[in-house]
């Protein structure tokens, strides 16, 4: 079995996990220090249910290498003091004092059997967000022993809602869908989240981070697929297709709508929306300002065309090729980003202005920050100098 550092985002998701577990915000700006973090979304989030969920005999590309390398030179949740976030699936007799995370890389807000109904085929796994919020409640037992335990645990718990959703407009954009039945599945994922977050309330819950969607427009596999004469469709400036950047704009937009709705419903629970997609899009804005070369769409793993990408022949296939230097790439392996891209949107939301409402730092120790700063500091001059490598 492959380590948790397999998957592509593992960073990102230690990185704001190791974080967020010592400091803390709440609709009154009051400290609330988190005892545990509560995980539920797809492949931005998982840190090792796909390869706990797979046959050993027919692991995930994930599991091999390229995936794996690193980006920070140590594990940034044990440099704070914290230990990992474990998945569920695969290691229940895990330690979960610390947290648990059910998100699965290929998950889907909406029921796999919703989208089969519309013509949309999911082949990486049915674990979709009802499923994890079940696996979540069937377990409590087993996470905090008795009620007023469970109801404490939740309480006073990070819970990351996503990102979710992105792969029920992965799963029909890639098979070519028309955008307009695409938007038609939008009410449906936001109210699923919705839902989510609803019942997760009346458990308890009251912080949440929920993200957006990606500017998809910037996506090496998108713009193979989409690949057209026509500059028109194209942003000058970034490259980018605007018409499936518009479409995330419209979701992210739906999305913030309805969580200001819960807002106002629950005004003691703190929703915090995580801006992924202009917290990436200006790596392609301004490649250069963030470390990045001047033509940041190629994918760093991958093979052929324009944009080094190929459905056939995915990052992880034997012969597929690996770029010597992928702290210049923002695109990966043409769905993900690079763990550079996404030291730059964790530090976006981390420390502005990428989360709505913003965090606050007040909770830090001195130490810990003294810590954040050098690290960071380090990080900016190895980016300046052009030495750093995964």
């Amino acid at each position: 079995m492959a380590s948790l550092d397999s998957l592509p985002a593992m960073k990102l998701v230690r990185f704001i996990f190791s974080t967020l577990l010592v400091t803390s915000v709440n609709s009154q700006t009051q400290c609330r220090n988190f005892k545990s973090i509560i995980s539920f979304g797809d492949s931005i989030a998982d840190t090792g249910n796909l390869l706990g969920l797979s046959d050993p005999n027919d692991l995930p590309a994930s599991a091999f290498p390229p995936y794996g390398e690193t980006f920070f030179h140590h594990p940034t949740a044990e440099f704070l003091g914290f230990p990992l976030v474990p998945p569920f699936y695969g290691c229940q007799n895990a330690n979960f004092k610390k947290g648990v995370n059910f998100a699965v890389a290929g998950a889907t807000a909406l029921e796999p059997s919703f989208l089969e109904e519309r013509g949309i085929h999911s082949t990486i796994t049915n674990v979709s967000l009802s499923v994890q919020l079940r696996s979540f409640t069937e377990s409590l037992p087993n996470l905090c022993g008795s009620p007023s335990d469970c109801r404490d645990m939740i309480e006073n718990a990070l819970i990351l809602m996503g990102e979710i959703g992105g792969n029920d407009y992965n799963f029909a954009l890639f098979q070519r869908k028309p955008v307009k039945e695409v938007e038609e599945l939008v009410p449906f994922v936001i109210a699923t989240i919705s839902s989510a977050i609803t019942e997760l309330v009346c458990m308890g819950g009251r912080t949440f981070l929920v993200p957006g969607n990606f500017p998809i427009g910037c996506s090496a596999s998108y713009l193979t697929l989409y690949k057209t004469s026509n500059k028109e469709e194209y942003d000058p400036l970034t490259g980018c297709l605007k018409w499936l950047n518009d479409f995330s704009e419209y979701y992210n937009k739906q999305l913030q709508e309805e969580l200001n709705g819960l807002r106002k419903l629950y005004p003691h629970v703190n929703i915090i929306y995580a801006d992924y997609y202009n917290a990436l899009l200006r790596n392609f804005q301004e490649p250069a300002k963030f470390g990045f070369m001047n033509r940041p769409l190629p994918a760093c793993c991958g093979v052929g065309g324009s944009y080094n990408f190929n459905f056939s022949r995915r990052c992880g296939s034997v012969g597929v090729e690996y770029c010597d230097d992928p702290s210049q790439y923002v695109n990966y392996d043409g769905i993900h980003m690079t763990e550079a891209a996404y030291r730059w949107i964790s530090e976006g939301l981390l420390k502005g202005p990428y989360a709505i409402p913003p965090f606050k730092w007040s909770c830090l120790s001195s130490e810990i920050m003294n810590k954040m700063s050098l690290d960071t500091q380090i990080l900016d001059e190895q980016l300046l100098q052009g030495c750093l490598k995964f």
